[in-house]
């Protein structure tokens, strides 16, 4: 009770000094002071950001990106080609965990990912640039059929659709596959899209 009345004296005497910008501050300060540190302070990983801590974690070409619920699945090869694992990132928290080392890869599989001038990154930036949203998918496709290799990448807009690009790996332009109503490969337990 007594807190409630030094806080209302307070609060007036905010109102008289300052007005209501100083009310404002002082009822953020207020409220930044009772919410828990890690609820002020959690952040959702990007797929730049978790594209970042895997090669972090495990240094070379990344091949693939995929968020799962709250994990972001990502596969990188080593610049040689003879390596690959599978990190994971947490999508919440950025912590990394390496999963499934190889180190005896058939470099010659990883030919022209390594030689591609625009990297997963690139590529997630340039599907966003051309269809605003989030990268949830970044995959290289290197099609045995004769057809040349591409970025396919997943964005989901703030409405919730997925739109599906390929992006040059030359040259970065992305064009449209087609639009989706949201459904796709990946998990959308996340609810960050």
């Amino acid at each position: 009770m007594k807190r409630n009345l030094y806080v209302s004296a307070a609060a007036s005497v905010v109102l008289m000094a300052g007005g209501p910008v100083a009310a404002a501050t002082a009822a953020s300060a207020d409220t930044a002071r009772t919410v828990p540190a890690a609820t002020a302070a959690r952040g959702d990983v990007t797929a730049e950001a978790a594209i970042a801590a895997a090669l972090k974690n495990y240094p070379g070409v990344v091949e693939s990106l995929d968020r799962d619920g709250n994990v972001w699945h990502v596969d990188v090869i080593t610049k040689d080609g003879k390596g690959h694992a599978e990190p994971e990132v947490d999508a919440a928290t950025g912590a990394v965990t390496r999963q499934n080392v190889d180190t005896g890869e058939d470099s010659s599989e990883h030919k022209e990912l390594l030689a591609a001038k625009v990297t997963a990154g690139q590529a997630g930036k340039a599907a966003v640039a051309a269809h605003p949203g989030q990268v949830w998918t970044v995959e290289w496709d290197a099609d045995d059929n004769g057809k040349a290799p591409y970025w396919h990448v997943e964005v989901r807009g703030a409405d919730g659709k997925t739109w599906d690009a390929s992006v040059d790996p030359t040259t970065g332009k992305a064009t449209a596959q087609s639009d989706s109503d949201g459904d796709s490969d990946s998990d959308s337990d996340g609810g960050n899209g």
